[in-house]
């Protein structure tokens, strides 16, 4: 396979960026890096890209029990002599007396601190070469990207174009969640030249609950699709992976 190829190059380094490249395929592409300039040029190009999208999201401190995991580990604790019967253990109703005072404080202070945030999913919306019917080029199509960036809890999409992609005046950008089963939900339309918010109330509650398999986005009339369901052809699409 020649990985010279800056159309191949790309779709894998876009793939790898943003994740959706997963196990031995992902294993592969990373040892051939070291021998292709092309495939570590385009990895930069897409880092560049896609990085500054999570630029606004806060670090999350790991909770205090993953370093005591780590702790235990690296320095497990000695062996505990026999211990005596309960029965003989004099500080055991004293014990147990600070166990649950100390109990009650760790619930509050967990309760007031922020709960993590979880990172945002990445799907890289590839054109498939579909005949946009349009005045719009099939081959621009099939080489432009739209990049959809959903909240860790599912409820938030941003949906951009990495390069504005026009349409003839007559026809408007429609995006939808592809079910692994069943018929596609529109999401609303999108402007091909900077990001769309997707309003909160149009998003599926199992967007990230295997309920979404991908997103796809479709050419349509003035208004989005009369039926309910694509009528023009899909001319992006990806696969959403968790």
């Amino acid at each position: 396979m020649d990985y010279a190829r800056t159309p191949l190059a790309d779709m894998l380094a876009a793939q790898y960026v943003a994740g959706t490249l997963r196990g031995g395929a992902r294993r592969r592409f990373e040892s051939l890096l070291p021998a292709h300039p092309a495939l570590r040029r385009s990895v930069a190009d897409w880092q560049a890209r896609l990085l500054p999208l999570t630029g606004s999201l806060e670090p999350v401190a790991p909770p205090t029990t993953v370093w005591r995991r780590i702790e235990a580990r690296l320095w497990p604790a000695p062996a505990a002599t026999p211990a005596l019967p309960w029965w003989q253990r004099l500080a055991l109703w004293r014990g147990l007396s600070g166990a649950a005072l100390a109990a009650f404080a760790a619930v509050l202070v967990w309760q007031a601190q922020p709960q993590p945030v979880l990172p945002p999913v990445v799907v890289v919306l590839q054109g498939t070469g579909a005949d946009p019917g349009t005045a719009a080029p099939a081959g621009a199509m099939q080489q432009a990207l739209f990049v959809a960036s959903v909240s860790g809890d599912g409820a938030a999409l941003t949906a951009r174009p990495l390069a504005p992609v026009a349409l003839s005046a007559d026809r408007v950008f429609e995006l939808w969640s592809v079910p692994p089963e069943g018929n596609p939900r529109s999401l609303g339309l999108i402007s091909g030249s900077q990001p769309t918010v997707v309003r909160r109330d149009r998003l599926p509650q199992t967007l990230l609950k295997g309920g979404t398999a991908a997103l796809a986005v479709s050419i349509e009339p003035p208004g989005g699709s009369p039926t309910g369901v694509p009528t023009g052809p899909v001319v992006f699409a990806g696969k959403l992976q968790l």
